[in-house]
């Protein structure tokens, strides 16, 4: 909104006029008007939660400080999300298809963790909303950025050429003269570190079919990101400041990408492709860290408020959607590796304990507890068998969160050095 009021007055001639042309600027700006937005509006939305009675429901897990967090204001999630949604629609170019596609995955994502609460806390029931019910809408979301990224014809790459100087064998990095429509994402460990889908398909003699084919590809692969970075975000968020200090280094990281990826001066130096468009995306990422910066604030160890299931299912699909529209999305496994972690420890702690009480007459249990997290706070039990009881004593929560935030930089440092090993 007032981007565009102020491109509208780009004909007049008064100063700062034109700062808002200015993608760093914008994001500065929206950066902080969104932490504002949270450190004023949280005292506020956390005593209206607390008036509504909208308190934490925890069963007793046998961990350490756990039941003091009974009645701890949830669904947190929704200061997240306008933190997010007014400096966004304030500031960004609503007219750039990428940003329409984050606002409505925030909405939507949003929606569907807010009616997963609501039923936890208008039901006493701690499933929430069912499963089924949650997976149809992450595929939802999937279906409509994969399709329009296939069918919106503003959504264009181009791609990055290596050309070798024969005279003094020096490499040069170029661009295709032209922008093109094709589903082709960014890989690590290769030459110019594109993967084009349509490869998957070109054993088919029709070019259109392969084409077509190579789409549908990229739109189921759009639909597990889309479903796994959410369940996984979701699953993070256990404990105080986890999933909104994780999410952040991820942002964080996602935006540097999308800022070097929009500028075809940086895009050529770093030899990436060039993504016209996605520039729009670093003032997205800047309300994005803004908001997470700010409810941080409240959700610090011993956490004031929980951003429940609206906040962590709606942090997991703007990651993922992010990912996907700058062409990232094969990055995530190791970008986003905390939350499959959390993931695969919940899977194969139930999958172990169902194969071993069939063989053996009795469960047992890969971690002590699951999601990851709780496996190092909770202390080892002589009775439980456990194939790794260590540690034996259980760490205290400000310090598993700490390391799991160190482990995301780490990892995001090593997802921006893999595209320079080839």
């Amino acid at each position: 909104m007032l981007y565009a009021l102020f491109n509208s007055l780009k004909g007049l001639d008064f100063p700062g006029i034109h700062l808002m042309s200015y993608i760093t600027f914008r994001a500065g700006i929206s950066f902080a008007l969104a932490l504002l937005i949270a450190l004023i509006m949280g005292k506020y939305v956390i005593r209206r939660l607390q008036l509504m009675q909208v308190g934490e429901v925890v069963r007793n897990l046998g961990l350490e400080g756990q039941m003091k967090k009974t009645g701890t204001p949830t669904m947190g999630g929704i200061l997240i999300i306008i933190s997010i949604l007014v400096p966004a629609l304030l500031l960004g170019n609503l007219s750039n298809i990428y940003m329409i596609l984050m606002l409505v995955a925030t909405v939507w994502m949003g929606v569907i963790g807010f009616l997963d609460d609501y039923r936890k806390l208008k039901f006493h029931n701690k499933d929430g909303l069912k499963g089924k019910y949650k997976i149809t809408g992450q595929v939802g979301l999937g279906l409509i950025v994969g399709m329009t990224m296939w069918l919106s014809p503003a959504i264009t790459v181009r791609e990055n050429v290596e050309i070798e100087n024969f005279g003094n064998h020096e490499i040069e990095v170029i661009h295709k003269a032209e922008n093109v429509k094709t589903p082709i994402t960014t890989i690590p460990f290769v030459k110019n570190n594109n993967f084009n889908y349509e490869w998957l398909t070109s054993w088919i003699d029709n070019p259109e079919t392969a084409t077509t084919l190579g789409w549908i590809v990229f739109v189921i692969v759009v639909i597990f990101v889309v479903t796994a970075v959410s369940n996984g975000a979701n699953l993070t968020d256990g404990l105080d400041g986890l999933c909104a200090g994780t999410s952040a280094t991820i942002g964080l990281a996602l935006a540097v990408m999308a800022y070097l990826g929009g500028n075809v001066i940086y895009s050529s130096y770093l030899n990436i492709m060039y993504i016209p468009g996605t520039e729009e995306l670093v003032v997205y990422a800047g309300a994005f860290l803004g908001a997470l910066v700010g409810f941080l604030w409240y959700n610090a160890y011993p956490a004031q408020v929980f951003m429940g299931d609206t906040g962590s299912l709606t942090l997991g699909g703007i990651l993922a959607v992010f990912a996907i529209l700058i062409r990232k999305e094969l990055l995530i496994p190791l970008l986003c590796l905390i939350f499959f972690v959390e993931d695969l420890s919940v899977i194969i702690q139930v999958v172990y304990f169902k194969f071993t009480k069939r063989k053996y007459g009795e469960g047992r249990r890969i971690f002590k507890m699951t999601p990851l997290h709780h496996h190092f706070q909770k202390d080892a039990d002589p009775s439980m068998k456990v194939a790794l009881p260590y540690p034996h004593h259980g760490i205290p929560e400000p310090k598993i969160v700490t390391r799991f935030w160190i482990v995301s930089l780490l990892l995001a440092a090593l997802t921006f050095v893999t595209l320079k090993i080839r």
